[in-house]
């Protein structure tokens, strides 16, 4: 790789739209997003349900289906114009080289196959360096299965190759999805709200599972969350996400530190932490709103205590440090009181 290559990221998204067509009208889901995610970083992306996290990322993996499309943009990996690929080209981006975790491993994994089974599902998919004899091909794919699940630490893991989804326990059922997407060993891991449902200790376990992965592989992850406090303990950098658009992005400590957005310094508030012991949490009043017919404002504004008559027209990203942006035309000092 060239120094130039090294240096460029490995995704890079600029003016994203994605739109879902209802009765109602146009969603946009998705509305001028960009995003750049490093060689080897970890990218959080935070906001409230709604916000647009999800959708921009099935975005990136070619999962939107009608009536969604993507009206604009360009999503390029790795230099390669992911749009402009054929759907055959796109299957083998898609698990070969990004892999992608969903929510919830119950209704992601197939009840009716073997874990071994959709394991190997993933590697015959993508490994074109598989034996070309049958028997040879089922020893390596079987070791490579049985390697994936030591490596997410599934006990005795050419026993449990046998065994079905509703046999694990939700923090082992989100290992098992954690190894079928690393069993291609993809250059970038998408995970989605790795850590849904399941309990405090079992979430620590899960994060400190992918913080591992990603410097022993050496792959760039994207951790998809509604919760601040996790990307503060995992995360390189933060983009923050309402209503659809970016409104703050930078290296997770200076966000965390001094947010420049109000929306992100709410969200901070409405984390529970030891030091406020016996201070009530301050949550954000209202809801995001409905992305139909939406008036050319701040997105923010009905929920904003710094809202004025000047916010009222549509706000720009812009730059409010070196590596930092945000999406607010208020000073330093009125955000980050």
């Amino acid at each position: 790789m060239t120094d130039t290559a090294a240096s460029q990221p490995l995704l890079s998204v600029s003016g994203l739209r994605t739109v879902f067509e209802t009765r109602a009208g146009s969603v946009f889901a998705v509305d001028g997003v960009d995003v750049n995610v490093r060689r080897g970083e970890c990218l959080g992306v935070v906001g409230e349900s709604g916000s647009g996290k999800s959708v921009t990322f099935s975005s990136v993996m070619g999962l939107i289906k009608p009536p969604g499309r993507i009206a604009a943009g360009e999503i390029i990996f790795d230099g390669r114009d992911l749009r402009a690929l054929s759907p055959a080209e796109m299957r083998m981006v898609r698990g070969g080289e990004i892999a992608m975790t969903l929510q919830d491993a119950l209704t992601a994994l197939n009840p009716a196959l073997t874990v071994g089974a959709q394991i190997a599902e993933m590697i015959e998919a993508h490994d074109p360096g598989l034996p070309r004899s049958e028997p040879a091909r089922r020893r390596a794919i079987r070791t490579r299965a049985v390697e994936m699940l030591g490596l997410v630490g599934i006990p005795s893991p050419d026993e449990r190759l046998r065994q079905y989804p509703h046999e694990f326990s939700g923090g082992m059922r989100q290992r098992i999805m954690i190894a079928i997407a690393l069993a291609s060993r993809p250059r970038l891991l998408i995970a989605d709200e790795p850590t849904t449902a399941l309990d405090v200790t079992i979430q620590a376990q899960v994060l400190e599972l992918i913080t591992e992965l990603r410097t022993e592989l050496g792959m760039s992850v994207v951790l998809i969350t509604h919760d601040l406090g996790v990307v503060a303990e995992h995360c390189d950098r933060v983009m923050v996400m309402y209503a659809g658009q970016v409104v703050e992005e930078g290296p997770t400590a200076e966000v965390i530190a001094d947010p420049r957005h109000p929306y992100t310094k709410g969200l901070l508030g409405s984390i529970p932490r030891i030091e406020l012991r016996g201070q009530k949490i301050q949550p954000i009043e209202g809801q995001v709103p409905e992305l139909i017919d939406l008036p050319p404002q701040c997105r923010f504004y009905s929920r904003c205590a710094l809202a004025g008559a000047d916010c009222l027209k549509p706000i720009e990203m812009r730059r409010v440090g070196p590596d930092r942006q945000a999406r607010c035309i208020r000073t330093r000092k009125e955000v980050g009181a």
